[in-house]
């Protein structure tokens, strides 16, 4: 199921043992577009600690509570290492955080827990400084410029997360300042370059065709029919068929 940022990051965590706290805001890698963590305000319980919880401890999305349950206890949440969320989170930070838990690491071949996504690569160009700073937050990408082409045609408004893979499936793009229009999907896959510190997103399409594409409104449920036309309309492979043929290989 496809999920909008902005919903989930008003759901509640439950623990084994009571509930952790509130979404505020979600950390994908830029590799993969693939969401690795929630950032959870916990609440008077632990001093208003904003603390991590990794996608690996997710084990239900409750639709009608609004909460996400978990396979761990406060307990473990409360002895977790404690990251400064309003800082990049550096790879060493990740590793302490993973190691605590338990949890294999997503990069390289150490442990490849949804590390693809599996309709397609992540963008072939990041624009940045060489470091290990890879974590991205969705807030902030909120608001980031689009650029096709032929020129800007309006910003990043929200993502919506596949919560089967936790991969970001598209980046909702709000054109209105660009056209009298409305907001349209574009898959990561379909981008060109990320450039963080410029605060944009590239993309291999020009303005025509997006302004052109299928709109997407968020008061609908997203349907299967709405993606297909909406994949055929760019000429590009649907993602679930690739996931169907990825299933059966192995």
């Amino acid at each position: 199921m496809l999920r909008s940022m902005h919903d989930l990051t008003h759901y509640t965590l439950g623990a084994t043992d009571g509930d952790i706290g509130e979404v505020k805001d979600v950390y994908f890698d830029d590799a993969t577009w693939v969401i690795r963590y929630f950032v959870v305000e916990t609440g008077s319980w632990l001093k208003s600690r904003r603390v991590l919880i990794s996608t690996q401890s997710i084990q239900h999305c409750d639709d009608e509570t609004r909460q996400l349950t978990l396979s761990i206890t406060r307990e473990q949440v409360k002895a977790s290492p404690d990251i400064d969320t309003h800082k990049p989170v550096s790879r060493q930070h990740e590793m302490d955080h993973l190691g605590y838990y338990g949890y294999p690491y997503y990069w390289g071949t150490g442990g490849l827990w949804n590390s693809a996504r599996a309709d397609a690569s992540a963008p072939d160009k990041v624009i940045e400084p060489k470091d290990d700073l890879r974590l991205r937050s969705g807030q902030q990408v909120s608001g980031y410029h689009i650029q096709a082409t032929d020129g800007e045609i309006g910003h990043v408004d929200s993502l919506l997360i596949n919560d089967a893979s936790w991969a970001v499936q598209y980046l909702v793009v709000n054109t209105s300042n660009w056209w009298v229009g409305h907001k349209v999907l574009i898959a990561p896959e379909w981008t060109e370059a990320v450039s963080w510190e410029e605060q944009k997103v590239f993309l291999d399409l020009d303005r025509a065709s997006i302004q052109a594409s299928p709109a997407y409104d968020e008061a609908v449920a997203l349907s299967r029919e709405h993606e297909t036309v909406l994949y055929a309309h760019y000429q590009r492979t649907v993602y679930w068929s690739v996931e169907t043929r990825t299933d059966r290989s192995h």
